[in-house]
């Protein structure tokens, strides 16, 4: 089961700066000014072998009566109820002010880890200043400055360590496919037609399923674990905040299956919220297959309809394209079993090993084909090439300067290996490293 880590607190601490330290790259909004961040935001992590997701809330505004404020305040408090751990962040330069105080009587009572991170701490003067926050009562307190990112190596060494390590000796070996998507697509109706039984409730009401079902399939010469995943946990704040439960009941998902079953609406097409959910799951190596529900729906079908549907999606999706397209009918029973068939392909593809000889081989040939581009005069000779030993295909390829490979030789490189070997739904890692 995957970590999430959501930070809090109110607004203009500098949330969004550790965010985008946390996660190595530039994707909060960051502005001196309080209520930037109005949604919250996930991204992967990793620190000493250990993957996470973390949240970057709006501020948190105890009793504000302000539109934006009051549904700033209703995230975080989400963020919180969802997350594994707590990252409370205040500001040493205005010291600990009522909004602080406040939003520290609600964790303290959180049986969750929370981790207290005193932001700005950039000088030895400020260090002093700092020490005030130890009246807030939290063990875990730690003085940092998101910008520069002193201190953050300490915070990370203390989440990690509390972080279970990623093992999957305790279960069982069979594949492990989970049904993704915003909620009311039908992945509810989809489980329970392919298992032959109710066994989830199925509405028009979008958040009925409340927490992930896993349930054995064992029929027609195939075994794998079903992951429905319609994402909402608790009975409170559901309507405001579907988008948010849908996308972190798929995270959790993702963390466990090998497959994910993205569902999307044959009426809605595909929408940003399932972009979203396919690029975790692309993020996280997981195989990928897109599945057209309610197609019985769609009432002006044409010869050419479904065809134009799947065009539509893969230019949405681009450009990892390589993914199969089913139109099925989760209520009509249709084709949902050859939808099974292929996710049991795409397991089998993300399992495929390339011995190294004839890896070499093949890579030696297509760069043969097209050289990489020389940068500044110097040339790029890919000398060595070895798949990893990873859970999803990766390879490394050993060259003079892998800084200098741009990223179209590497997606020419990756279009090359799809052709030559079946790894379709699957997303493929090329690493360059030097020789």
């Amino acid at each position: 089961m995957g970590i999430v880590v959501a930070i809090v607190g109110r607004p203009n601490v500098g949330k969004s700066t550790l965010f985008n330290r946390l996660i190595g790259e530039r994707k909060a909004i960051i502005e001196d000014v309080s209520g930037v961040t109005r949604d919250r935001i996930y991204e992967t992590s990793d620190w000493n072998g250990k993957n996470f997701t973390v949240i970057d809330t709006g501020g948190y505004v105890e009793g504000s009566t302000d539109v934006f404020e009051s549904a700033i305040r209703e995230q975080a408090i989400l963020a919180m109820e969802e997350a594994d751990i707590i990252v409370f962040m205040v500001d040493v330069m205005t010291g600990i002010t009522d909004l602080d105080e406040n939003l520290a009587n609600i964790l303290r009572k959180s049986p969750k880890p929370v981790f207290l991170t005193v932001n700005k701490v950039e000088s030895a003067s400020r260090q002093l200043l700092a020490n005030e926050f130890w009246s807030l009562g939290f063990e875990n307190t730690f003085f940092l400055s998101s910008i520069t990112g002193t201190g953050t190596g300490e915070l990370l060494d203390a989440m990690t360590e509390i972080m279970p390590a990623d093992t999957d000796e305790d279960e069982e070996d069979i594949p492990k496919l989970a049904i993704i998507g915003q909620p009311n697509v039908g992945k509810s109706s989809l489980t329970n037609a392919l298992l032959g039984i109710e066994r989830n409730i199925v509405t028009d009401i979008a958040g009925t399923t409340r927490d992930s079902i896993h349930s054995r399939y064992d029929k027609y010469g195939k075994t794998f674990l079903l992951i429905d995943t319609a994402g909402i946990r608790r009975k409170a704040r559901v309507h405001e905040n579907i988008e948010f439960y849908s996308v972190m009941r798929a995270i959790r998902a993702l963390e466990e299956a090998d497959v994910c079953l993205l569902l999307i609406d044959a009426q809605n097409g595909i929408e940003a919220q399932d972009l979203n959910i396919f690029s975790l799951a692309q993020k996280r190596k997981k195989g990928i297959v897109i599945l057209v529900n309610k197609w019985d729906t769609v009432t002006d079908k044409e010869t050419n309809t479904a065809k134009e549907y799947t065009e539509e999606i893969h230019k949405r999706i681009a450009p990892f394209t390589d993914v199969p397209i089913i139109f099925i009918s989760a209520l009509e029973k249709t084709r949902i079993f050859k939808a099974i068939d292929i996710a049991m392909d795409v397991y089998k593809n993300r399992q495929l090993k390339i011995k190294t000889s004839e890896l070499n081989d093949f890579i030696a040939e297509a760069i043969q084909k097209v050289p990489p581009p020389s940068h500044r005069g110097k040339f790029i000779k890919i000398k060595y090439a070895t798949q990893l030993p990873l859970a999803y295909p990766a390879f490394a390829l050993f060259c003079n300067h892998p800084q200098h490979i741009k990223a179209s030789y590497k997606h020419y490189l990756e279009n090359q290996i799809r052709e030559q070997y079946n790894f379709t739904g699957v997303p493929l890692t090329i690493y360059f490293r030097s020789k």
